[in-house]
């Protein structure tokens, strides 16, 4: 019932004691946002009825869409916000690197 949630939460508490940066943090949470959207394009686009039943049985739309599942109200829009600033801080460091980036 709560798997999705508790896969999240074990695998950001591991990012975290492993890479002890916030940048780290930072890229993990999009790396997993942005796969469970990727996910969602292909369970919508697909021609496999299995293969999308089984993406969306299992697998959530996105970190909204876990936020939306477990959360209402004031937290809700609390961590949707604190994902939004995440997002933020993310696209700086893609800007910076981007930047930065040497020509070949």
């Amino acid at each position: 019932m709560y798997i999705d949630l508790v896969v999240l939460i074990v695998l950001i508490l591991i990012v975290v004691m492993f890479f002890k940066r916030f940048s780290s943090f930072i890229f993990f949470m999009a790396i997993v946002d942005i796969t469970l959207r990727i996910l969602t394009f292909i369970k919508n686009n697909i021609g496999l009825p299995d293969v999308s039943a089984v993406i969306g049985k299992y697998v959530p739309e996105s970190i909204f869409g876990i936020i939306d599942k477990y959360t209402m109200g004031l937290i809700n829009s609390i961590l949707k916000w604190a994902f939004v600033i995440l997002m933020i801080i993310f696209l700086s460091y893609i800007i910076k690197i981007f930047i930065h980036k040497k020509k070949i």
